[in-house]
């Protein structure tokens, strides 16, 4: 069995983690997303799109068959899952205990989401939950 790019890296590059996270939104567990779709959502071009499903696909981590929609794998499903848990508490601790205006708090959130290592996280998360504001 061939390892997958996030096996080898461990971590996916912050466009293809928001292409993942898009499909999410856009149709989570079991449905197909059209390209024209996700290429709307993210502002970007089909060009683009097609390049980043190929990158995913190659990662294993979205199905696609020859110009037909777009779903996610369960390994893609479970990486979107932590992406948007991700942005989800950054974008609450920003707004519910630092006051930042939602819109700021999304945008803010979507680069943090990219940097921050797994343990930070959860030890965040700990906090947050130990001063009550989860």
């Amino acid at each position: 069995m061939q390892a997958h790019d996030t096996e080898n890296t461990g971590k996916l590059s912050s466009s293809n983690e928001d292409y993942l996270e898009a499909l999410y939104q856009l149709g989570g567990e079991g449905k197909a997303i059209r390209s024209v779709d996700l290429a709307s959502k993210l502002g970007v071009s089909k060009a683009s799109v097609n390049k980043a499903i190929n990158n995913l696909k190659n990662a294993g981590l979205v199905q696609q068959p020859h110009y037909g929609d777009i779903s996610l794998t369960q390994e893609g499903l479970n990486y979107a899952l932590k992406v948007q848990s991700r942005h989800e508490t950054l974008t609450q601790f920003l707004t519910e205990v630092l006051g930042v205006e939602p819109k700021r708090a999304q945008e803010e959130a979507c680069t943090m989401e990219h940097a921050i290592s797994d343990d930070t996280l959860d030890k965040w998360v700990s906090f947050m939950k130990r001063e009550g504001f989860l």
